[in-house]
């Protein structure tokens, strides 16, 4: 098995952040196999959506309803909120694997490989990038 880290910047605010250009360009012309995409955060998630459309903006306005920056949560350190960023793996996991055919990522046609951040305290996140040959 063959991995790779990147460091991406997302922010100050609740971001969806596209890596499928990365994550094709790690693959790179490996041959068969399985891409692994995991995020080691207590905050952070994976999700396999498509972007450009307004579907990005759908996904953090459903999480808002969904996990709203209020006094609610038990988990109470850093930002106003802060807590549903701790729930928010539960709803969109921490990881995702990908087909990987003849080098290429095997995504539908609207599919795109993206971070998923509703830390506002935290800026930076790690992302692994491992490929399984098949």
């Amino acid at each position: 098995m063959d991995s790779e880290t990147r460091t991406y910047r997302t922010g100050g605010e609740d971001r969806v952040l596209d890596i499928t250009r990365d994550c094709a360009d790690y693959v790179g012309a490996r041959g068969d196999g399985l891409l692994h995409v995991f995020v080691p955060h207590a905050t952070a998630g994976i999700a396999i959506i498509e972007t450009g459309a307004g579907s990005d903006d759908d996904l953090l306005a459903a999480l808002g309803d969904l996990l709203p920056a209020d006094d609610r949560w038990q988990h109470r350190h850093g930002s106003p909120g802060h807590g549903r960023s701790h729930v928010m793996p539960a709803l969109v996991p921490p990881y995702a694997t990908v087909p990987v055919l003849g080098g290429r990522l095997a995504l539908g046609t609207w599919q795109s490989v993206c971070l998923v951040d509703l830390n506002v305290d935290n800026h930076e996140r790690e992302v692994r990038l491992s490929f399984l040959a098949g």
